[in-house]
């Protein structure tokens, strides 16, 4: 457990108050070993106070917490997933009782405190909406950045909604945990017609947003799949009909990433639904020297497998079994 200092040179004080004593409540606890009671008396407060104080510490990015197993230096499954596809795995214990909602929680958190590791100043960071993303967007640690861009991937409206607000708010919290300006793609998930897209695309105002995608840093997403027992947003938030799913399924789809679908193979040429989808080619998607890949539960397994053989992941974060069952599938 690491606090973070900070700067008492000369001047007006930048640091509020509450972060100030948040500091020193994790400095007599982490750094000197007092108990809570102890820390109350010197601070002249309550025990659960300090509580609050601590957990303060711990959300704004104050007090980094490490784990070094002497036993498990990497894992024997992030090992294995190493060396049969290629990728660096961060794996989140799980009980395997557990459900794909507390699944899904558990590793968006643990996602979200990695998250930091991979984001850095003059980035672009290229960030897909989704179930996954927004789980992940509430507990992200803040982590101060400069000349750092937070590009949406792919459009969100659709025949119910414009979908502003739902991307609008995920990557604002992006924007405000990394200090970073926000682009957002005010374009629908889908286009009613692959020609319409070809016109928006040639658009000056388009071609901006496509050029920043095409040189992202990192790229930030989760898997979409028809299967998972907590759905993928774009499978339930109306961005489909059946006519699109009698589609999908007879093009041998598995899943998507940014709204675009592919299968088994990892191949997306043939597939109709992305002539008129507006997430990123894959083509463009691995140009990104870093690819964070965010996925939970067994049901994820085939979309995950497809995304793998598309070659679209160089770093996943993944819960215990999900990671197990990749293996043994």
């Amino acid at each position: 457990m690491t606090p973070r200092g900070t700067d008492a040179s000369a001047g007006a004080d930048p640091v509020s108050g509450r972060t100030r004593e948040a500091l020193r409540a994790a400095h007599l606890y982490y750094m000197q070993d007092l108990t809570m009671e102890a820390i109350a008396q010197e601070l002249r407060t309550s025990r659960s106070s300090v509580s609050r104080l601590l957990s303060h510490a711990r959300a704004s990015g104050l007090v980094e917490i490490s784990i070094h197993s002497p036993l498990d230096l990497p894992s024997r499954i992030e090992q294995d997933v190493l060396a049969r596809f290629g990728i660096a795995a961060h794996v989140v214990p799980v009980p395997d009782h557990a459900t794909d909602v507390d699944r899904l929680d558990r590793v968006a958190l643990s996602a979200a405190r990695i998250l930091g590791r991979f984001v850095d100043s003059n980035q672009t960071i290229g960030v897909a909406w989704g179930s996954t993303m927004s789980a992940m967007s509430r507990h992200l640690v803040p982590k101060a950045t400069h000349n750092t861009e937070i590009v949406q991937l792919n459009g969100a409206g659709n025949g119910r909604t414009t979908g502003i607000l739902y991307a609008s708010e995920l990557l604002r919290r992006f924007g405000d945990a990394f200090g970073a300006r926000v682009q957002q793609f005010p374009v629908p998930a889908f286009f009613d017609d692959p020609a319409t897209r070809r016109a928006f695309w040639r658009e000056r105002s388009t071609r901006r947003l496509l050029e920043l995608q095409a040189g992202m840093d990192v790229a930030i997403f989760g898997i979409g799949s028809p299967f998972a027992e907590v759905p993928s947003h774009v499978y339930q938030g109306g961005y489909l009909d059946r006519t699109d799913y009698d589609a999908l399924s007879r093009d041998g789809v598995v899943g998507d990433v940014a709204t675009v679908f592919y299968r088994a193979d990892g191949s997306t040429d043939g597939i109709a639904m992305n002539e008129r989808a507006t997430g990123p080619d894959f083509a463009v998607l691995r140009r990104a020297p870093r690819r964070v890949c965010v996925v939970s539960g067994r049901a994820k397994i085939a979309s995950l497998a497809g995304a793998l053989a598309a070659g679209l992941i160089t770093d996943l974060i993944v819960d215990e079994g999900t990671a197990r069952a990749l293996l043994e599938s």
